[in-house]
C-alpha cells in the first residue's frame, strides 16, 4: 500500500478544505503538463509532475520517516504540503515561539516548527488510532494529550489535569505554542 503527499507554493495559510480541494482538483488532471516546482529535485520518494504541484508517493512503511523530510523541504522552499490520509495541510506559517519545537502524534507522525494551524487540526484527529498528541521543545518543557482530555505539562515536574473538551485543548496548546503560560492558570493541576 501507498500513501501520498503534495507540494506546492501558496501565497498566505490555506486551510484543510482548501488544501483538500487543491489536492483533488490537481489530481483530476494529468501530470507532466507544464512547469513542475524546483523542489521536485530535493523531495524523497516517488515523485510524479503536475503543472505548479509535486505529487511525492511512498510506502506505507517508510511513510513517517519520508514524511518528515517532504514537510521539512517543503518548509525550507516556502511552500505548502497536504496530507490527504490525515486531512492535514502544513503551511510556512504562523508558527510558534519556540524554534524547533517538534509535534509528535501517537500516530507517528513528527513535524519540526509546526505551524499553529497544523497544531490545532491534529488536536482534533485524537482516536485510538491516534492516541496522544504533543509539542515538545526537548530538554525545557512539554505539553501533552491523551484521549479523554487529560493535559500533561512538564517544565521540571510532570504535572497532569482532565480538561472539557477539545476547544479548550485546543486553546491550551496555542497558548504553549506562543509562548503564553495563561493555560496553566485556568486549570487546577496534580502531580
Amino acid at each position: 500500500m501507498s500513501v501520498e503527499l503534495m507540494v506546492w507554493d501558496e501565497p498566505v495559510p490555506i486551510s484543510r478544505d482548501q488544501a483538500r480541494a487543491t489536492y483533488l482538483a490537481v489530481k483530476r488532471t494529468e501530470p507532466g503538463d507544464g512547469p513542475a516546482p524546483d523542489v521536485a529535485k530535493e523531495l524523497p520518494g516517488e515523485v510524479t509532475l503536475y503543472p505548479g504541484h509535486v505529487l511525492v508517493t511512498m510506502d506505507l512503511d517508510t511513510m513517517d520517516e519520508v514524511a518528515a523530510q517532504v514537510f521539512t523541504v517543503a518548509r525550507a522552499h516556502g511552500m505548502v504540503c497536504y496530507d490527504p490520509q490525515r486531512d492535514l495541510v502544513h503551511n510556512v506559517a504562523p508558527l510558534g515561539v519556540y524554534e524547533g519545537m517538534q509535534l509528535h502524534t501517537g500516530d507517528g507522525m513528527i513535524v519540526n516548527d509546526p505551524d499553529l494551524g497544523l497544531v490545532h487540526d491534529v488536536l482534533a484527529t485524537m482516536s485510538p488510532q491516534n492516541p496522544f498528541v504533543a509539542l515538545v521543545n526537548f530538554g525545557r518543557h512539554f505539553l501533552q494529550v491523551s484521549p479523554g482530555y487529560e493535559l500533561e505539562y512538564k517544565e521540571g515536574t510532570l504535572i497532569r489535569t482532565m480538561v472539557e473538551d477539545l476547544p479548550e485543548v485546543q486553546q491550551s496548546f496555542h497558548d504553549y505554542a506562543t509562548g503564553d503560560r495563561a493555560f496553566l492558570n485556568r486549570h487546577t493541576w496534580s502531580q
